[in-house]
């Protein structure tokens, strides 16, 4: 507006001059006088008519950034966006929508919603929506290609004049993980009740007898005293285990990463073992180079690897052999290999998973906890590591924990040392 004034007063200065010129030369006061009139006029004019028209296309300049910010807005959003008219056709969606549809590149505009799926559940509640009745956490499940769930929440659409209801929005919420963590978490509950209710049903029964007079019979009440401080001692274990891997999780422990001898490490591993490989027959080799380093939490790393030697010992054939090695690369591997009977192929992709055992009965009567590999996986990982599995069956496995350099440990990861020094799985 200011630039406007400005203009007009200059033009006003200019015209006056250019008349004013005028008339000394010719003397024509009147002629100029209309002249420049008619002259400052259009001037005038066009000045108004061309900021009013600077107005309305910033206005239009506005306008359409404004739609494309509101539509590149809505196609980058996570959830799936339908909008259906009374007829139950789509007259609009965004890229996640046609996603959910089986992965549709193509506009699904203007067509009905019966083309698009025939799923009964978002039929239904579309359905409702154009009829007025507002629906929140409709479950949808899609099959194509993977299995995912969705928390359809939909409300109808009314004009702002009459009032009526003009169609209907959905909002498709992608809660598939959250489903799954659902079903790991009550797994985890039931899988930890059963394992506290077997020795704690043992015990219960042993005191029982115990009082009804079998604590008199010397040889049956020390049995009995044996089998409940055994069941005692799992219990123990199998809570220490749950406490050590929540804090784990939870990223309540940190480490306290440095240059350790391996081989110095290991050595103190394998002595803790000795009576149990030597009442098996079974030779335990620390292949490891004198001089060889790696860079993690001591403590951490001697309760991974004597989870990982401990395993191979107990589910090794009686005279096998374990042997441990070392190899540097891009990343250290340290590797922990038996020769017992090997695990069958489809187990291996839940080996890791919380109380899985490829041999259920075999691994309680050795007495494992089953969590000592999911310990092991979260401690590598603590590290900016991991642990992988090879294994052939009837020839033996091999667990192998992979950690990064000194310059690629991550920075500000985990703390308070280890208490526990073995975890069996």
């Amino acid at each position: 507006m200011v630039s406007s004034r400005i203009l007009s007063f200059l033009l006003l200065a200019a015209t006056a001059a250019l008349l004013l010129s005028a008339f000394l030369l010719t003397g024509h006061l009147r002629s100029i006088c209309f002249s420049g009139a008619f002259l400052l006029l259009g001037l005038n004019i066009g000045i108004l008519v061309s900021h009013r028209m600077i107005h309305r296309l910033s206005d239009a300049g506005k306008l359409v950034f404004g739609n494309q910010l509101l539509n590149s807005t809505i196609n980058e959003m996570h959830e799936g966006l339908v909008v259906l008219d009374t007829d139950m056709r789509i007259v609009a969606s965004n890229r996640a929508a046609r996603r959910l549809f089986s992965n549709l590149e193509t506009t699904i505009d203007s067509r009905p919603i019966t083309e698009i799926t025939r799923n009964p559940a978002i039929y239904d509640a579309f359905l409702d929506g154009v009829r007025g009745t507002e629906r929140i956490d409709v479950k949808v499940e899609t099959h194509q290609p993977d299995r995912r769930i969705f928390d359809l929440r939909l409300v109808p659409i009314r004009s702002t004049s009459k009032g009526e209801i003009t169609g209907a929005l959905g909002v498709f919420f992608d809660v598939t993980r959250l489903e799954r963590l659902e079903i790991v978490r009550q797994e985890f509950l039931s899988n930890v009740s059963h394992e506290l209710r077997t020795p704690l049903t043992s015990i219960m029964a042993l005191a029982e007898t115990l009082e009804a007079g079998a604590i008199d019979d010397r040889e049956s009440n020390r049995r009995f005293l044996s089998i409940i401080q055994r069941n005692s001692s799992r219990m123990h274990r199998l809570i220490d285990d749950i406490l050590e891997l929540s804090a784990i999780e939870a990223g309540n422990v940190k480490l306290k990463p440095e240059a350790v001898r391996v081989r110095l490490l290991v050595e103190d591993v394998i002595s803790t073992l000795t009576a149990a490989a030597a009442s098996r027959n079974i030779k335990v080799s620390n292949l490891i180079p004198t001089e060889a380093e790696v860079f993690a939490d001591p403590d951490r790393l001697m309760q991974m690897l004597t989870n990982l030697i401990d395993n191979a010992i107990k589910f090794n054939r009686d005279g096998g052999t374990v042997s441990i090695g070392l190899t540097s690369g891009p990343r250290d591997r340290i590797s922990v290999a038996d020769t017992g009977e090997g695990i069958p192929s489809h187990h291996l992709d839940r080996l890791f998973e919380r109380f899985y055992r490829v041999d259920r009965a075999r691994s309680r009567e050795l007495g494992g906890t089953g969590l000592g590999l999911a310990i092991v996986k979260h401690l590598a990982k603590s590290h900016g590591g991991e642990v992988i599995v090879r294994s052939e069956f009837g020839k033996g496995t091999e667990f192998t924990i992979e950690l990064p350099h000194q310059h690629g440990a991550p920075k500000g990861a985990l703390a308070a040392p280890a208490q526990r020094n073995q975890c069996d799985s």
